[in-house]
């Protein structure tokens, strides 16, 4: 038997009475987990009866395991009949010299709940209208990038070394007078103003000429990697041997040809196709904003209460995913943020922002769902799974044995309560 009774919009004091009974059968399962491994003298390893054991060891050896049985079950059975919807571990208050044998007990368990939702005004929202427009600098800008990725590097046999051009050096690094792991190479090629090398030593290089040599006063960040070399001051020994400068090809219809783009021979047709990706292009971002302007409003205007268990279990998550992004490259969180030029407080902050946004955007747009009767067809159930399927190389049944129905009518009903929302936007003029 349990009592129910509202602390806030998000929490929930469930007071659970447990009959004498009920903990006779926790007491029962206690024993049936462990009589295997007992032993009493006078007796077969796992041949011990529980009279004889509570003999030996006392009933009270049992209780807790027995309580945890018992706890688990009540509370689950009370969370289903009362149709609550959890979203965190519940936090149980339990005076444990009551629990007795022969004797029911009570316990009470405080859980964080999904929180009721009043929704305001979310339908027929007024946006600024949006610009379908493709400028010409868009234009060049692109067909400059295709000239640019198609450039080459030729020798420069005159002048100085310049921002932007590609040195081919020596370099000998010496830290406190001697040389240290990593910091030789023979005819290495560095694009100079790409950033690779410490701060510093690109700029040092500009202006030197063919064949000439020279020292590189530098300073290790005190961010750097290797643990021996931060913030060290150094000096790098370098000879320029050749200078390359970037060469564009002239835009023609020779090169787009060369460009080998399936029917796209010339330079008018290069630029049709450029207008139309940039138009899809823009049409993306209109749609993204129109989605984001939709369902931010709509969280603003509604009501609500976060349990910080819910911000919490989702920041966790997000945490995970970034470790996951980390482990791709063999680094571990702390490692990847300092690469990434992130502080662990700002990553933290940052992640708690991100968390409770995330779940107000996805308790807001299921309650409008919920609001204007959104749901799922058959048909579009079966559209799912077969991309579910297709994506993941698995046969439709795998697929739906593998993920519930209600899982999949819940990404669809998100996804038209979104369409929705956008749809009712009205524009201003």
């Amino acid at each position: 038997m349990a009592k129910i009774d509202q602390l806030s919009g998000s929490k929930v004091r469930i007071e659970i009475e447990v009959s004498a009974e009920q903990f006779e059968h926790g007491l029962a399962h206690s024993f049936e987990a462990i009589k295997e491994d007992v032993e009493v003298k006078g007796f077969r390893k796992g041949k011990v009866s529980r009279k004889v054991f509570e003999q030996h060891y006392g009933v009270e050896s049992l209780y807790e395991e027995a309580i945890n049985h018992v706890l688990q079950e009540t509370y689950i059975g009370a969370v289903t009949e009362n149709n609550l919807e959890v979203v965190a571990q519940p936090k149980i208050d339990l005076d444990i010299t009551k629990v007795e044998q022969g004797k029911g007990f009570t316990y009470v368990a405080e859980v964080a709940v999904k929180p009721v939702v009043t929704l305001g005004e979310y339908k027929g929202l007024s946006m600024p209208k949006q610009s379908t427009e493709v400028k010409e600098e868009q234009i060049e800008t692109e067909l400059q990038k295709l000239l640019e990725q198609n450039a080459e590097l030729v020798l420069k046999e005159e002048g100085t070394l310049e921002n932007g051009d590609t040195a081919i050096f020596d370099f000998d690094g010496y830290v406190d007078g001697e040389p240290f792991e990593g910091g030789k190479s023979e005819n290495y090629e560095l694009a100079i103003g790409s950033g690779q090398f410490i701060p510093g030593f690109e700029e040092q290089m500009i202006g030197m000429a063919l064949g000439e040599e020279k020292d590189l006063n530098v300073s290790f960040p005190e961010e750097y990697q290797a643990e021996n070399l931060k913030g060290k001051d150094a000096i790098f020994k370098v000879k320029l041997h050749e200078m390359k400068v970037r060469e564009l090809p002239v835009m023609s219809d020779e090169f787009v040809k060369d460009l080998e783009k399936e029917d796209i021979n010339t330079v008018e047709e290069l630029k049709a196709d450029t207008v139309k990706k940039l138009e899809e292009s823009v049409e993306a971002q209109n749609k993204s904003a129109r989605v984001d302007f939709a369902v931010s409003e709509a969280t603003k205007n509604a009501s609500y209460e976060l349990p910080e268990e819910m911000i919490e279990e989702e920041k966790n998550r997000l945490v995970d995913n970034v470790k996951q992004q980390a482990k791709q490259y063999n680094l571990e969180l702390d490692t990847y943020l300092q690469f990434s030029g992130v502080t662990k407080e700002d990553f933290e902050a940052n992640l708690l922002k991100d968390a409770a946004r995330s779940i107000s955007y996805n308790l807001v747009v299921e309650a409008i769902g919920k609001q204007e009767e959104i749901t799922a067809t058959e048909e579009e159930r079966e559209v799912k799974f077969e991309e579910i399927a297709k994506q993941y190389n698995m046969g439709i049944e795998q697929v739906k044995a593998a993920i519930q129905a209600y899982a999949v009518d819940s990404e669809i009903i998100y996804a038209k309560t979104i369409d929705f929302l956008v749809e009712s936007i009205v524009f201003e003029d």
